[in-house]
């Protein structure tokens, strides 16, 4: 085994040979603005309501000739990869905290972001700074106007490309790098990690990946590298064959939390120290996490740490010095904006970014397992390439009424729409409102001290909600 230590002596892969492209000339870019203003610029299919999937348009030749141009540094880190369509980020954070709390310099990539940019780039809880993003964008430029001559690179190449070179200028010890649309074809798919992770998988982006599980899990499964373990959860059964069978093909050892291959268990309890709140245990063949507890509601979030638990043991297998404890220290510092968080006190106001059926799911039982309330007041808003007919039929079984508005995103579905199918479904109590501040309006005056008001559906709508909630913090200009 080959012992990875925290400061010196760390094992790094083969550094490349490719060519930096150089160009002596001025800095493109004077100060920040500038050069976000030209990343904001760029082909950004996160905002666009129709996209082509396919090898042309997500293209990993255009990726990685990109960063050829670069050096490429995401040949200079170690990482773990991980994809799926719900927990992608709180598995990712969990098993981040739980590396920094032994020691290490670790490097977060995730997507999207709520408020600002720089959440998706982040070294040891730190967000990269405007000074060293500026830094990096003036390097980056070159490389982007010499491709932009027959392939334009799009915003989120751009952004994956920047966060492996900040990973590689700041030398973390490891890397974990969160998919953004699928897997097969994600500009992170260039990476060859120490461990795949795959968290839950269910409908999600329909008009990119299909509107069946199959499918889905095939799109997921394209992460998988020859001889890299790959660790993931309890799936639909359609879906965990699809996994299985593509984990042969392409030589990749599968392990699934709580089978045979890692025992798994969890239990929901409520202490005076932490209130109602989920432990779970899980055993692996060279290690065992008892009575973890989980930092996040809901038992999603406990097969999510689960999960976080066994790639922390994989990488502790291949030479990361792990200390339990350590590790178990580092999780109860987890919090994640976004994910039932309560923005306000009076009245209750609680955002989560549930952007499909599961996940709503997911939410709606948590919630009626941690939260006390009367009746909920919800406040939805979704796009339109997902699964809006399953979003909608989860939500009435919490929803005591809903309230449908929009976001400021170009692909937000129009509120009366989503009355509409929301009448075919359940024909309950709604309203409909143009902003989310008239939905606010209406929410404050439907509800009392025991209730709660829920802003979920979209990751757009509950950022502007944060940025509503939070004076201080100001919406990105993406």
């Amino acid at each position: 085994m080959t012992k990875i230590t925290k400061k010196t002596g760390k094992k790094r892969a083969a550094r490349s040979s490719s060519k930096v492209v150089s160009i002596r000339t001025k800095k493109p870019f004077n100060n920040y603005r500038q050069a976000t203003a030209y990343l904001f610029e760029k082909t950004d299919y996160e905002k666009e309501e129709r996209v082509r999937y396919n090898v042309t348009t997500f293209s990993l030749d255009r990726m990685r000739n990109l960063l050829s141009l670069l050096g490429d540094p995401h040949a200079k880190i170690n990482t773990v990869h991980i994809a799926g369509t719900k927990g992608k980020g709180s598995t990712a954070t969990m098993l981040a905290r739980m590396l920094e709390s032994n020691g290490y310099t670790v490097g977060l990539y995730t997507s999207p972001h709520l408020v600002h940019l720089h959440e998706r780039i982040v070294v040891n809880s730190q967000m990269i700074s405007e000074a060293e993003m500026l830094g990096l964008m003036n390097r980056i430029y070159a490389p982007v106007e010499k491709l932009s001559k027959d392939d334009p690179p799009t915003f989120f190449e751009i952004m994956t490309a920047l966060a492996f070179m900040y990973f590689a200028d700041r030398k973390i010890d490891i890397g974990v790098i969160e998919t953004g649309l699928g897997g097969r074809l994600d500009s992170t798919n260039v990476i060859l990690p120490k461990v795949v992770g795959i968290t839950s998988l269910s409908i999600d982006h329909k008009l990119q990946l299909g509107d069946t599980i199959d499918r889905i899990a095939m799109e997921k499964a394209g992460v998988f590298k020859k001889g890299v373990p790959a660790i993931t959860v309890q799936q639909d059964p359609t879906a965990m064959s699809v996994l299985r069978e593509q984990a042969i093909v392409v030589k990749a050892p599968l392990s699934v939390t709580g089978s045979s291959d890692i025992d798994f268990s969890y239990r929901f309890e409520t202490s005076r120290e932490h209130g109602p709140h989920t432990r779970i245990c899980l055993t692996t063949p060279t290690s065992k996490f008892e009575h973890i507890r989980v930092p996040l509601h809901g038992k999603h979030q406990a097969i999510n740490c689960g999960l976080a638990l066994a790639l922390l043991d994989r990488l502790r297998s291949s030479g990361y010095e792990i200390d339990i404890d350590k590790a178990a220290d580092g999780l109860c510092g987890v919090t994640l904006p976004g994910r039932m968080e309560m923005v306000c006190d009076d009245p209750r106001i609680m955002i989560d970014g549930a952007h499909n059926a599961a996940s709503v799911r997911a939410l709606i039982h948590a919630i009626g397992q941690n939260i006390p309330y009367d009746s909920m007041v919800v406040i939805f808003g979704c796009n339109a390439d997902k699964d809006i007919p399953g979003m909608l039929t989860e939500l009435q079984y919490g929803a005591d009424k809903v309230i449908f508005t929009r976001s400021n995103s170009m692909k937000a579905v129009s509120p009366q729409d989503l009355a509409e199918m929301y009448t075919d479904i359940c024909g309950k109590m709604y309203q409909t409102s143009s902003s989310l501040g008239e939905a606010l309006q209406l929410a404050r005056s439907a509800v009392g001290r025991e209730d709660l008001i829920l802003i979920t559906g979209s990751f757009y709508l509950i950022g502007q909600a944060k940025v509503r909630f939070q004076p201080n913090v100001t919406l990105a200009a993406s």
